[in-house]
């Protein structure tokens, strides 16, 4: 029955591709329905899994660990279009096994859903998993973030691989306490930034200890509840760093871990904090430091994650932007760079967004500097417009444009930077609506390295 299933699955691959598809996931979909939702089961995979999770930044960092691991001859199966569920893994994976269901690789490195990890790996032999930080998204799928943090905690009793975890999330460091065996366990943490605040000044998660449940006590924060903490009475983050960024200077930029100084290609406080993981799995693994220092330096994930383009002769930034704290992040950004600057504002409400978007009300909007004017769009334009405006901006200064083109064609009757953010689904459709607007009216979009 299993050479049945990897039949069909592959025929549904060549079908699809055959139609012009990418076969991404349909075909995963229809094996999880008919092998009772154990469809990534059917596969034999002998090579080392490195899997990446996390609410923000599993994306990006999955795909740094991969140009790591991408040398002359290295055999690597990662999926870089995204399908981070069980059907998607299933759906990848298909394409890279033979008739029954054997993988060849030197290794697999997968993004993998917050929600998915113990569904997963439950069912594959996972070496190394990298949890990068837990927040609020996507509540009417995910539940609150307590119940995903469970879930995760559950599969990590059990797990003695590599753990590797942002120390500086009370959230994800908990997950070290999980199976007392496991003598695997490596966290990773970045001193103060510039910008790093003694009180909460976003939306936050880790308030309290879950062990005792004290308040928490911070001697910073870096963004939202991700910061230097510790329990005052039971002790609780005081773990000892696997790997400490230091040094973090935004405007170069540039930060230092050990004796080896890095200029990011990206200069958030989020960025860094990916590129810390990144770090930690090139230690683990002997990755040579070039390597990695050309990786940091070079590289850059061309899906909408700080893509630049010129529209016109207006310099543009997309940033996808799903849940409040991405946001958050991604205004912090906005309002660091210099000059005055217009915002588009993509929101749509898919089933893969969350249908419920009340996540806008924690965005903190009054802190805009140097906007001048905003343009809303998606199928919930109205609804961010609204948000927008009752943060205090100037109601005169908000354009509801629903239809991307036109959104687009509104950003550019204006000369100057724009600022883009796009929740999930509305991401690469806005990638595709600039790419138009370039092919008309001339301009540049960077393709990826």
């Amino acid at each position: 029955m299993k050479r049945f299933f990897i039949l069909l699955g592959k025929l549904l691959v060549k079908g699809l591709q055959l139609l012009g598809k990418n076969a991404g996931n349909l075909p995963g979909c229809i094996l999880w329905t008919l092998t009772r939702h154990k469809c990534v089961s059917l596969f034999q995979v002998d090579c080392p899994i490195i899997a990446v999770t996390g609410t923000n930044g599993k994306t990006s960092v999955t795909s740094y660990v991969a140009k790591l691991f991408s040398g002359e001859g290295v055999k690597l199966i990662t999926n870089s279009a995204g399908n981070n569920l069980d059907t998607g893994i299933c759906s990848l994976l298909l394409q890279h096994c033979d008739w029954k269901g054997r993988v060849n690789a030197d290794y697999l490195i997968l993004e993998t859903d917050e929600s998915h990890v113990p569904v997963v790996y439950s069912q594959l032999k996972l070496e190394t998993l990298v949890v990068l930080n837990f927040f609020r998204d996507q509540l009417d799928r995910n539940g609150e973030v307590e119940t995903l943090i469970l879930k995760i905690n559950e599969f990590c009793k059990t797990f003695e691989g590599n753990l590797i975890l942002n120390g500086d999330d009370p959230n994800t460091a908990r997950l070290g306490r999980a199976n007392p065996n496991n003598k695997n366990v490596k966290y990773f943490h970045a001193e103060p930034y510039a910008h790093a605040t003694t009180q909460l000044f976003e939306a936050g998660e880790g308030r309290f200890c879950p062990f005792c449940g004290s308040a928490l006590e911070y001697a910073y924060y870096q963004y939202s509840h991700i910061g230097k903490f510790a329990c005052p009475e039971c002790g609780y983050g005081t773990h000892t760093p696997y790997v400490t960024t230091t040094d973090i200077d935004l405007d170069k930029p540039s930060f230092r871990i050990g004796e080896n100084t890095y200029t990011p290609a990206l200069n958030s406080i989020y960025h860094v904090y990916n590129m810390t993981a990144v770090t930690a799995v090139a230690k683990l693994y002997d990755i040579d430091n070039r390597i990695l220092t050309d990786a940091i330096a070079n590289y850059t994930v061309k899906n909408g994650r700080m893509e630049s383009f010129t529209l016109g002769e207006n310099p543009a930034v997309l940033n996808l932007a799903k849940n409040p704290v991405g946001a958050n992040m991604t205004l912090r950004v906005m309002n660091e760079m210099s000059g005055e600057k217009e915002l588009l504002f993509v929101l749509n409400d898919n089933i893969a967004d969350g249908l419920d978007v009340s996540w806008i009300w924690d965005i903190n909007f009054s802190v805009f500097e140097r906007v001048t004017r905003v343009v809303t769009s998606g199928t919930r334009a109205h609804d961010i417009a609204v948000r927008i405006k009752c943060a205090g901006y100037d109601p005169s200064k908000i354009v509801v444009r629903p239809k991307l083109d036109d959104a687009v064609e509104e950003l550019n009757t204006t000369a100057g930077k724009k600022f883009v953010i796009a929740n999930y689904t509305a991401v690469q459709p806005t990638r595709a609506a600039l790419k138009r607007y370039i092919e008309k009216h001339g301009g540049a979009a960077n393709e990826a390295n």
